[in-house]
C-alpha cells in the first residue's frame, strides 16, 4: 500500500485482492486492522493524501531551486517540461484521445469551462477550436448564466471541463450539471482521482513528475493543441470553409 498507493486509490477491493493474490475478505480485514470501517474509508484517506495534502506552489518553487543548482537554468526548466510531455504521451490512452477528437468534431455544440489557471487554457481552446469549427463557447463566470448555456446542450453536445489542483468547486459542480443535462463530458485534469472524474465520459489526465499546477501548463497546452489539430484533420472540409471565411475579410486595418 505504501509503495503502490495510487493503485489502492483507484482499484476495487475485489480486483486489488486478485492482483495481489489474496481474497477480497483479506483486503477488508486489513482495513479493519488499521481501525478503519472498511475499504471505502481507506480509499478516501489515500485519495485525500494524494491530491489534497500538498502545496503546489511549494512544489513549484522546490523544483526550480533544484533546477537552479544545475548549469543552464533555462534548459533545466524546459527539460522538465519535455519530460512531462513525454510521460503524458506514453500514459495517455490513444483510444480516448481519438474518441475525444471525434466527439469535438461531430458535436452540435461545444461548451468549455475552467477557472483560475485553467481559465486561460479554456479561453485558448475556445478561441482556437473556433478557427476550425462552429458553435464553440466559453463559460465566462462574470457575464454568463450557466443555466442558459446548459439549457442549449443536447445529447449531441460536448462539455469540456479543465480542472487542476486545487480543483475549484464551481468547475466540479458545473461538470455534474452538464452530465445531468445529457452532454458528453470530457475532463482534462492532472489525476484520475480529480473530483471531476466522477462525472466524465472521457478523462484525459496529464502526467507530470511534480504536483505543481503551474508546471502542468506546458503539457496542458500541448495536449489541447493536439486536440485542435486532430479536429482540423478530422473535418478537413469544414476547416477549409472556416479558413475561406477568415481569408475573405479585409484585415489591413486591423493587422500589421
Amino acid at each position: 500500500m505504501l509503495v503502490h498507493s495510487h493503485t489502492f486509490a483507484v482499484t476495487s477491493a475485489q480486483k486489488l485482492g486478485k492482483d495481489i493474490g489474496v481474497s477480497e475478505t483479506t483486503i477488508i480485514r486489513f482495513c479493519y486492522s488499521l481501525g478503519l470501517s472498511g475499504y471505502a474509508e481507506l480509499q478516501n484517506l489515500i485519495r485525500n493524501q494524494l491530491i489534497y495534502e500538498s502545496s503546489s506552489l511549494n512544489e513549484y518553487h522546490s523544483s526550480k531551486l533544484e533546477a537552479a543548482s544545475q548549469p543552464n537554468f533555462m534548459a533545466q526548466v524546459m527539460g522538465q517540461d519535455i519530460i512531462s510531455i513525454e510521460k503524458t504521451m506514453k500514459n495517455l490512452s490513444n483510444e480516448d484521445f481519438t474518441k475525444t477528437v471525434d466527439k469535438l468534431a461531430a458535436a452540435d455544440n461545444v461548451l468549455i469551462s475552467g477557472h483560475r489557471l485553467s481559465f486561460s487554457a479554456a479561453h485558448w481552446l475556445t478561441f482556437t477550436l473556433r478557427l476550425v469549427r462552429e458553435e464553440v463557447h466559453l463559460y465566462r463566470p462574470d457575464t454568463d448564466d450557466i443555466f442558459l448555456l446548459l439549457d442549449k446542450m443536447t445529447e449531441n453536445s460536448v462539455f469540456v471541463a479543465i480542472s487542476f489542483h486545487r480543483y475549484v468547486k464551481e468547475t466540479v459542480k458545473i461538470t455534474e450539471m452538464a452530465k445531468k443535462a445529457g452532454a458528453f463530458v470530457i475532463g482534462v485534469t492532472d489525476s484520475e482521482l480529480a473530483p471531476i472524474a466522477e462525472y466524465t465520459d472521457i478523462l484525459l489526465p496529464i502526467s507530470t513528475p511534480r504536483t505543481s499546477t503551474i508546471d502542468t501548463a506546458p503539457v496542458l497546452f500541448s495536449l489541447l493543441n493536439s486536440l485542435v489539430a486532430g479536429v482540423s484533420i478530422k473535418d478537413e472540409q469544414g476547416f477549409k470553409e472556416r479558413k475561406a471565411i477568415y481569408d475573405a475579410f479585409n484585415q489591413d486595418d486591423y493587422f500589421f
